[in-house]
């Protein structure tokens, strides 16, 4: 009897003590902690603390509760308290640091990765405009010539290109590592075989091949969107995006290598049989990566830890609440009744005549200048170099301005501008010769301004729909009508009319001015909807108080779970 006694009283001495723990440990959190009782008396003593003895309770923590999987700094560099970070609301917390951590590892693994696939794809569809200074037009040439053939595989790629647009859709249906990997395959296949073409007709149908497998990766951005917030979106888009220019740098460079050396090494193989097989046969390698390096979520990406995966997945839950309630057909067919939607898509559209004309057709132009082949290779090149570095600059800068508008407005101004100077090249007020180097110059601007177009409006229209749902149509509707314009841009330069060109660069001057004016009737529309939703709806985003509200990252809001109210990034 006398040792039921005691063992009873022992039980009421371990509640008390459990009961206590839970009121001082946690002093100051707003929000309720749950608790497990330790398993014997000597960690019950050891959770028993008070402030004096800040330092040995840091050390039994740290052994039974790792910060990497069970519990969160409140403040670094001073007392290191743990929490757990599951509250009855379940929305949990995670330190700036741990964010970033997160966000870092994005960056390397996934963002790279994909811009490194975009850099071989972008280099697949545009190395024909190469490989036609190379000889490969004399090879294929039909007897009488007929020029509209090579105008014509240039437009079988993207009538195959947007056809298959609806491709982008499938992000959300078939797991993305399978997914990339499919269209990495197909693509780099396509290409390498145009290496063993026989004629026009045969090359068409490869480029149609091309297209089909390119059309899918056209929804990386989108793809992007489930592992970064929308004031992120741009840089990593630009990232993705801006493969674009150096690939086309690099495929003047590599044509300029192979064409030296295929002159001395391979006289027998033609030159532009080998550029299609080096710059294509590369993809076909890197399929094989893509299906283990591609996470379907952020939740399943293998080179994070367990922590790092919920931290992943808890710093979105704010923005995916916007999508809450707002999933399925129906409400993603609204998107077309958004004047936002088909303003981006008509942008996209403009631009893209520049965007999809002038790198596959640079090389000529060049060489309509008076520079021979190779020449003309080598100085492709830089344009679209400076292009790549400005690409991530600007970005950047808008990450930073959480704005879009104002600097696509300038990009496209300067777009047009180059694009001024060159269609005025033969006029009373330039009269400049074909080979002038103001003439070369003007490509900077013209180039450099379209890049950062595409970027921005692609990132805006994104960024501009609520939820996933509308952003995955939004975004289709944009590609849609965006991918016409190529069928316009590949036939701007038809070679009757060089060396100047007059008309085709009339025509995108025009085009990246329009733009510029579509972009501030556009912000404007949407700085007047934000007005509206501001007085209809008033934000509540203050800071909490207290060391959590210091230690934590977002608003009250996002660390409850709550929906964070959507306007529009002007």
């Amino acid at each position: 009897m006398e040792e039921q006694h005691k063992e009873r009283g022992r039980q009421r001495e371990e509640e008390q003590a459990v009961s206590f723990s839970t009121e001082s440990s946690f002093e100051g959190n707003d929000a309720e902690k749950q608790m497990t009782p330790p398993p014997d008396s000597s960690s019950i003593s050891a959770s028993i603390m008070t402030d004096d003895d800040d330092d040995d309770e840091d050390e039994d923590e740290d052994e039974e509760e790792p910060e990497e999987e069970e519990g969160i700094p409140l403040r670094p560099g001073r007392r290191q308290r743990y929490y757990n970070r599951e509250r009855k609301d379940g929305s949990g917390g995670y330190t700036e640091e741990e964010e970033n951590r997160v966000i870092m590892k994005f960056d390397r693994k996934l963002v790279m990765f994909v811009a490194g696939l975009y850099l071989l794809g972008f280099l697949d569809r545009s190395n024909i405009g190469n490989a036609r200074i190379a000889g490969m037009d004399d090879d294929l040439q039909t007897s009488p010539p007929n020029d509209s053939l090579y105008e014509w595989s240039l437009t079988a790629f993207y009538i195959a290109y947007i056809s298959f647009e609806w491709m982008s859709l499938l992000w959300r249906v078939v797991p993305a590592h399978i997914y990339v990997s499919a269209l990495v395959f197909s693509w780099g296949l396509a290409a390498s075989l145009q290496a063993v073409a026989i004629n026009y007709p045969m090359l068409i149908f490869l480029r149609v091949l091309l297209g089909i497998g390119e059309a899918g990766f056209t929804g990386v951005p989108f793809y992007l969107s489930f592992f970064f917030k929308r004031e992120e979106l741009a840089f990593r888009t630009a990232i993705f995006i801006s493969a674009a220019p150096l690939a086309t740098s690099f495929a003047s460079s590599l044509a300029w290598v192979i064409l030296k050396i295929s002159e001395k090494i391979s006289p027998g193989i033609a030159a532009w049989r080998l550029l299609f097989l080096f710059e294509g046969f590369p993809s076909v390698l890197v399929a094989g990566l893509a299906w283990n390096i591609i996470p379907d979520s952020p939740e399943k990406a293998g080179y994070l830890s367990r922590r790092e995966k919920k931290v992943a997945k808890l710093r979105l839950e704010g923005e995916r609440k916007e999508d809450s309630g707002r999933k399925g057909i129906k409400y993603g067919f609204l998107v077309f009744l958004d004047p936002i939607a088909w303003m981006n898509g008509l942008i996209l559209f403009l631009t893209n005549m520049a965007y999809s004309s002038l790198p596959v057709f640079l090389p000529t132009i060049l060489r309509s200048m008076g520079h021979d082949s190779i020449t003309s290779q080598a100085l492709a090149a830089p344009p679209y170099l400076a292009s790549f570095f400005l690409v991530l600059a600007t970005a950047n800068v808008s990450d930073s301005m959480k704005a879009r508008g104002p600097l696509l407005i300038f990009h496209a101004l300067s777009s047009a501008a180059g694009y001024t100077v060159l269609a005025l090249s033969d006029s009373a007020l330039l009269r400049l010769d074909p080979g002038s180097w103001v003439r070369y110059l003007a490509v900077y601007p013209a180039a450099i301004g379209f890049f950062n177009v595409v970027v921005l409006t692609i990132t805006w229209n994104i960024n501009n729909q609520r939820g996933e749902t509308r952003q995955g149509a939004g975004f289709a509707l944009m590609q849609v009508i965006g991918q016409l314009g190529p069928l316009i841009g590949t036939r701007l330069y038809p070679d009757r009319d060089g060396p100047y060109y007059i008309n085709g660069m009339r025509v995108c001057a025009v085009a990246m001015a329009v733009v510029a004016v579509l972009a501030l009737v556009m912000r404007w529309y949407m700085k007047r909807e934000n007005r509206k939703m501001d007085m209809e709806d008033e934000e509540e985003n203050g800071d909490v108080e207290g060391e959590e509200g210091d230690a934590l990252v977002g608003t009250k809001k996002e660390r409850r779970g709550e929906r964070v109210k959507f306007r529009y990034m002007l």
